[in-house]
């Protein structure tokens, strides 16, 4: 497994990730479909800002590169860049005038492990690791540090941890490392926000609700495998962009479904 390879499809179909289990978690049918290659993810800016973002701190080639790959929806035709990337300079740039975040995300850039969680095969890719501080994060970008966002899954109102399942990233990003090291890494999220001028902070977890989202997905992870394998029909959730695209209407529903 390499930075060439990571993406591939037959990286894909044999290990389960992070991003997938969110995919899955989201749409079945939209997670399986994409990976047969029958869907493809429409890009968005916020998508390409975020990459960006976290480009700007792997190195300068990698920077330049994503620069040149998708110059078009970062540079203007008449010089400068779109207003999107522009905020994403002030970003950058709050973080590296702050010793303590660049401190956070100094080591080892994008390093990727492979284990096992609950029988299945997993890989990750770690934003920054420091073997002698025994520490790894994460770089991400928010809306605002303080919105709050309802959970379906916590029940309650949260953070945009734990509603873009942050928590669940750093507890099997942990296990991994633990598999592949022998020991138990502190994770950390340095975050920036997309706000004029940007926040900032750097985020530490409390280890012992990493033991829900280790639940969460065993409990999950049975349904999605077997979609995945194509040993069962996915799950449609009706409201995602592909269910959208391939709905075929049989039956007509009832008012009140539209608020559930």
């Amino acid at each position: 497994m390499n930075r060439q390879n990571y993406h591939s499809n037959e990286a894909n179909q044999y290990y389960m990730s992070v991003s997938q289990f969110k995919s899955a978690m989201k749409c079945e049918a939209s997670f399986v479909a994409e990976l047969k290659g029958e869907f493809i993810r429409p890009s968005s800016t916020a998508l390409i800002v975020g990459s960006y973002t976290h480009a700007a701190f792997e190195s300068e080639q990698v920077f330049t590169q994503f620069c040149e790959k998708h110059h078009d929806s970062i540079f203007k035709s008449r010089g400068g860049k779109y207003a999107d990337f522009e905020q994403a300079e002030r970003m950058i740039e709050t973080l590296k005038n702050d010793r303590f975040a660049m401190f956070a995300l100094e080591g080892e850039k994008e390093v990727i492990f492979t284990g096992e969680l609950f029988g299945v095969p997993w890989k990750i890719k770690v934003d920054s690791i420091h073997h002698d501080r025994k520490s790894f994060s994460d770089l991400k970008t928010t809306q605002s540090l303080y919105k709050r966002y309802w959970s379906e899954k916590y029940n309650k109102y949260v953070s945009f941890v734990e509603a873009y399942d942050y928590v669940l990233q750093m507890a099997i990003y942990r296990e991994i490392i633990y598999q592949n090291t022998g020991q138990y890494y502190d994770p950390y999220l340095v975050v920036v926000t997309k706000e004029t001028p940007p926040d900032k902070e750097i985020l530490e977890f409390e280890i012992p609700d990493f033991d829900f989202e280790f639940e969460y997905v065993k409990i999950m992870l049975p349904s999605i495998i077997e979609a995945k394998s194509s040993r069962k029909e996915p799950v449609r959730c009706e409201k995602c962009e592909y269910c959208r695209m391939t709905k075929q209407l049989t039956k007509t529903i009832k008012v009140g479904y539209l608020l559930e």
